[in-house]
């Protein structure tokens, strides 16, 4: 058997993929040789374009008939045994493993194959060529699998997608011939390996279409169970009154806003009672500016978590929580009605009780205020007090930075995000209190006596090279901005952001132009506009990630969490610098009227800007560049990046 492994950007493998490999391949080089195609090139480990999703194997070679290149995309299951779960056909569940159910390992493959064929160029017009097989290779015998071929034959014609166990290798070595001639020609392999692929579906480019028209997003793995999940709920929840909280986690570009989308437009579409979510003025303002274009109903469908505070329980069938690391502790200000702010109802009461399927997509790790407590932990508490079942799905690929769960990885390690016990990382850093100040070449032993830190014996991470990411670190904000510059004349979209370091001016009645509070040296640029009006030719504050003009001023948290962009400019602000070969926060130095509560405890501090840098060094989706006023700052990362791609030498 002939085999080209590809492992580009995947760094070390871990034991468990070597055990899983070493289970399973085996048996399907076996049913190769039996179907005397054991000459024939198998891809291992294939990555999905634009994605970190690793298929197991494809069969790559031509068509016995025609003599085209023809794929078998194989999905290899070392399940001995797994059923249906409940009434569902596209969900199952395998005894022993706990977690949520998951979808059929038909379906699943199936994803992979429509997504190879929506985005490799080669495959084009031809999605005829890829085909796709689930192999419970530990399954002996067809009652090991129950249920698991009571797919509606229309959900997926057997033609395209198959099933096989250990006990069917007469029947998966004919679909194989029948497919796949034998030959040892490398050339469909190398076309595939070698192919463009095309861009990938932004989310807000197509809001619109998904939600009022058709799907328009290629869902995979952990994405779609997540849907076919909560479709499964909405049905139950009507047919035998049985209601489940359902809640989504992933970092950033693991497709939670996606999963939101996807399931607003399919259930919208279907006529239920849903409605999106969020606690982020500017990505509720945008999605309804951008989605609800020439539509006030479908604007109708975008609420703040807020919204409910009044609303009868069971009002809605779904309610699609999305950001919800940041929900509040409650919906009420100041401004509330005298008998709100009597009640002080807790808002995920409000958020869980308004829908039959109540479901929330967060990431702990983006928690970027004081009082946002949108956790896995506190929904669960909640959920289980109105004693309601919790079933969590984990999207754990990457479909934002190239694709690089390596990039994205590195940016939890090197802000220290990466420990156990979810956001809760204190006492694991350093951070100088409030009132200090550290300076540009201040010394670790300078602030010892005002910082605390546990000893950890493992170095800062070196970012791995990448081919699918670009990361550079500038020498200065003119060379940053130079560089991201060139990228719009290219056609891609861009924007700069900052840590809240700078005091921000607000606009006077009348203004044309906004100040260039954000000053570094002889450079400096203006905070994004913070009106919902244009101010000159500064975009609306909700429109800065998307709108035209958004490059030439500089986003801020608040206005970058939850958008996307092809190339990311993020100026690390002087509450976040190297000193003694780790980040240490700065509180003196941070202009967050948000973080200047007395209340705020420094550990809690220190927690909060380590998300905020999280957040917008994971805004960019081919690349970021990285800027910091402070030298010692600036080498570390140029050490740690080590400028390794071309881009970065572009840059620099």
């Amino acid at each position: 058997m002939t085999t080209k492994a590809y492992f580009d950007g995947h760094g070390r493998v871990s034991p468990a993929e070597e055990r899983s490999w070493a289970a399973s391949i085996p048996a399907l080089a076996s049913v190769l040789d039996q179907a005397g195609l054991g000459c024939v090139p198998v891809l291992l480990e294939h990555q999905l374009p634009l994605t970190s999703k690793r298929v197991d194997a494809i069969i790559a070679g031509t068509h016995p008939v025609t003599g085209q290149p023809s794929y078998i995309v194989v999905e290899l299951k070392q399940w001995s045994r797994a059923a249906l779960f409940e009434d569902s056909t596209e969900l199952v569940e395998i005894p022993g493993i706990l977690g949520p159910p998951r979808s059929h390992p038909v379906l699943q493959v199936d994803d992979y194959r429509s997504y190879l064929t929506g985005f490799a160029t080669v495959l084009a017009g031809h999605p005829e060529r890829v085909h796709g097989v689930a192999y419970l290779h530990n399954a002996t015998s067809r009652t090991d699998i129950d249920g698991l071929d009571d797919l509606h034959p229309t959900t997926v014609p057997e033609s395209a997608t198959r099933l096989f166990t250990g006990a069917d290798i007469g029947a998966f070595s004919d679909f194989l011939t029948s497919r796949i001639a034998p030959s040892d020609a490398s050339s469909p392999a190398d076309e595939l390996t070698n192919t463009s692929f095309a861009p990938s579906r932004q989310l807000l480019a197509h809001a619109a279409t998904e939600i009022r028209e058709r799907e328009e997003f290629v869902l995979i793995d952990r994405q779609h169970d997540a849907v076919r999940l909560v479709l499964h709920q909405v049905r139950q929840a009507y047919e035998s009154d049985n209601k489940r909280v359902i809640v989504v986690s992933g970092g950033p570009g693991s497709g939670k806003s996606v999963v939101a989308l996807s399931l607003l437009g399919e259930l919208a579409r279907d006529g239920r009672r849903v409605l999106h979510a969020t606690g982020s003025n500017a990505f509720t303002q945008t999605l309804r500016k951008v989605a609800g274009h020439r539509s006030k109903e479908t604007q109708q469908l975008f609420k703040y978590f807020n919204s409910f505070q009044e609303a009868d329980k069971h009002s809605l069938d779904v309610l699609v929580a999305d950001e919800s690391h940041r929900i509040r502790e409650t919906s009420t200000s100041r401004y509330s009605p005298a008998h709100l702010r009597a009640m002080k109802r807790p808002q995920l009461d409000e958020l869980i009780d308004v829908a039959r399927v109540p479901v929330f997509l967060l990431d702990e790790k983006q928690v970027v205020r004081p009082g946002e407590v949108g956790s896995l932990h506190e929904i669960s508490r909640f959920a289980e007090d109105k004693g309601l079942e919790v079933m969590h799905v984990e999207l754990d690929e990457q479909f934002r930075c190239g694709g690089s769960l390596a990039y994205t990885n590195w940016v939890e390690s090197l802000l220290r995000l990466d420990t156990d016990g979810g956001s809760d990382v204190r006492g694991s850093r350093i951070s100088a209190a409030a009132g200090t100040t550290v300076r540009s070449d201040l010394d670790y032993a300078e602030v010892h006596g005002v910082a605390h830190r546990t000893t950890d014996e493992d170095g800062p991470p070196f970012l791995p090279p990448d081919p699918h990411v670009s990361v550079t670190v500038a020498e200065s904000p003119e060379q940053m901005e130079s560089f991201l510059r060139r990228k719009l004349d290219e056609g891609y979209s861009a924007r700069m952001s900052a840590g809240f370091c700078w005091h921000w001016s607000k606009p006077r009645k009348g203004d044309h132009d906004l100040v260039n509070d954000v000053q570094l040296g002889d450079w400096s640029r203006p905070w994004n506009n913070p009106e919902d009006r244009k101010v000159g030719d500064a975009p609306p504050r909700f429109r800065w990630a998307t709108g035209d003009g958004g490059f030439g001023q500089i986003g801020c948290i608040y206005t970058a969490q939850g958008f996307e962009y092809d190339w990311s400019g993020v100026i690390i602000g002087p509450d976040l610098v190297w000193r003694d070969g780790d980040f240490i926060t700065v509180r003196a130095h941070n202009a967050d009227p948000g973080l200047a509560k007395k209340d705020l405890t420094d550990d809690e501090f220190d927690t909060l800007i380590r998300h905020v840098y999280k957040v917008l060094l994971t805004r960019g989706m081919q690349g970021t560049v990285i800027y910091s006023p402070d030298r010692q700052t600036r080498n570390a990362l140029r050490r740690l990046v080590n400028d390794h791609d071309d881009h970065g030498k572009e840059a620099n």
